[in-house]
């Protein structure tokens, strides 16, 4: 699989898991709580494997360097959203609007990867390139799912 259909298959799938999560009220604390975890381990993984795999690969040309160190600094925020809701309990009336601002700025930044970012990679890196990251990131995602996160 090339890095790019990988990493739009991860966005998928997050994406999907907001859906879900939006469904859920203060009362639904179990299927809450197992969504979150499933949503926190899914962007906790692939934050890791674009930070060590795929944002190295484009970090230095020139097309890719601006949006890749935002990127990294979008990460910062995510992570940081996550830790605050890991740490609230999911029936409290701000773990809802803390979880819409999440989604805000993943949403954000999923539309600036696979919108300007996608489009400078596609440049600086070939199609062999393309594959071997895809490949190293999917390897690295099993790693990880393997030895629980």
């Amino acid at each position: 699989m090339n890095a790019f259909e990988l990493l739009k298959k991860d966005h998928k799938k997050v994406s999907d898991l907001f859906k879900q999560l939006e469904e859920t009220t203060e009362r639904a604390v179990k299927t809450r709580e197992e969504l979150f975890g499933k949503l926190k381990e899914e962007l906790d993984i692939h934050a890791r494997i674009e930070e060590t795999i795929f944002y190295p690969a484009i970090k230095e040309a020139e097309e890719t360097h601006e949006i890749t160190l935002e990127a990294i600094e979008e990460h910062n925020v995510v992570k940081q959203l996550l830790s605050e809701l890991d740490s609230l309990p999911v029936s409290d009336e701000t773990w809802t609007a803390k979880l819409t601002v999440l989604k805000e700025n993943v949403e954000h930044h999923v539309e600036e990867e696979e919108g300007e970012m996608f489009k400078g990679a596609r440049d600086v890196l070939s199609a062999e390139q393309v594959e071997e990251l895809g490949a190293r990131m999917e390897a690295a995602k099993q790693k990880s799912a393997a030895s629980g996160g």
